[in-house]
């Protein structure tokens, strides 16, 4: 299901700020060569997340899902002085991408990639997070949503991403093992007291929550 008309997206992405040359390359080269390029942030997503992060001026930010490095750069673009991402990224071949494409970014002291299961390395970290990004497989969005709901600073935010997951949660009924897991997660947060949120949909769909 078509969400967004083209040309209100081209218009979009011709009013938004240019990203730099590096994440311009890292989008070229991940369109170019990656089987899964749609997973991606892209343009206006990344400048979304580089705008959020530069209005809270986070100290700790936790990704869940690296892909290719491009939405943890503009995460860091927000970062006080001495501030990291940290970004989990499950698939090894994916991870090696971000790692060089940090590092061609001269921000490999600010990211911090970790490999493997976030479910497992989330509770191994010792942070409270200012913004955190859930960007990873659809079917453990709730767990990883629980693991840091606690972790959340007083002002901190989760960005949720694909959570209209390309219209197929719109369908009558919702079919599908990740359209069925989105559905869940997205009424999973509505129903928590703990939480205020506000749906968007930009791309894919992103929902922003904040504790009460």
């Amino acid at each position: 299901m078509e969400l967004i008309n083209a040309l209100a997206e081209q218009y979009a992405e011709l009013h938004t700020s240019a990203s730099s040359e590096v994440l311009q390359q890292i989008q070229d080269d991940t369109n170019k060569l990656h089987p899964h390029a749609h997973m991606l942030s892209g343009h206006v997503q990344g400048r979304f997340l580089s705008f959020i992060s530069s209005i809270i001026q986070p100290k700790y930010v936790l990704e869940i899902g690296t892909f290719t490095g491009y939405s943890a750069l503009c995460l860091a673009e927000g970062l006080q002085p001495g501030g990291q991402v940290h970004t989990v990224e499950i698939r090894e071949q994916d991870a090696a991408i971000s790692l060089k494409n940090f590092m061609t970014a001269e921000k490999n002291n600010e990211v911090v990639l970790h490999l493997g299961d976030a479910r497992d390395i989330i509770p191994s970290l010792p942070y409270h997070w200012d913004l955190v990004f859930i960007d990873a497989d659809k079917v453990s969005y709730i767990e990883y949503y629980e693991l840091v709901v606690p972790r959340l600073t007083n002002n901190g935010i989760i960005i949720a991403d694909n959570v209209l997951f390309h219209g197929q949660v719109l369908e009558e009924p919702v079919k599908g093992k990740n359209a069925l897991a989105i559905d869940a997660f997205n009424k999973h947060v509505a129903k928590d007291d703990r939480v205020v949120q506000v749906m968007l949909t930009l791309r894919d769909g992103l929902l922003l929550i904040k504790k009460k």
